[in-house]
């Protein structure tokens, strides 16, 4: 898989299935914040992207998909180790999506994300190079 913004994190897909992923992360000091915990973007990004990987296998030929809307809760601080973003898919209609993605560090709940994703049918020159053929990100 062929995701730039995730290459630049440090983000590995590690599971991914129809209305199922796994993200992993490990935490250096370019992820962290003034205040030497992984900045919350970065957990959102782990959430965003699983949520993406998730989906996208269920998505036919024809479909693209784009994030509407994520709500997350961040619940206890990181510093460093490993992020685990386990993501499932909620439900999913002809043109919305909603899934959740539970984060956690050393097996402990430190954030969880609710997501709203729009399904549409891609126009001619709209698929992007970070999909692969096969629909997956």
């Amino acid at each position: 898989m062929h995701h730039p913004f995730g290459e630049l994190l440090g983000l590995h897909v590690d599971e991914q299935s129809a209305g199922n992923s796994t993200l992993s992360l490990q935490v250096s000091t370019k992820h962290l914040n003034p205040h030497a915990v992984v900045h919350g973007a970065v957990l959102y990004a782990l959430a965003d992207t699983g949520m993406g990987a998730a989906l996208y296998p269920t998505l036919g030929a024809d479909e693209m998909c784009a994030t509407i809307e994520i709500k997350i809760n961040y619940f206890k601080p990181v510093s460093s180790g490993w992020l685990f973003c386990h993501t499932t898919l909620v439900n999913r209609g002809k043109s919305l999506a909603t899934l959740e993605s539970k984060l956690l560090s050393n097996n402990v709940l430190v954030a969880q994300a609710n997501g709203n994703f729009a399904i549409f049918r891609a126009r001619e020159g709209l698929k992007n190079e970070c999909v692969g053929t096969d629909g997956q990100a």
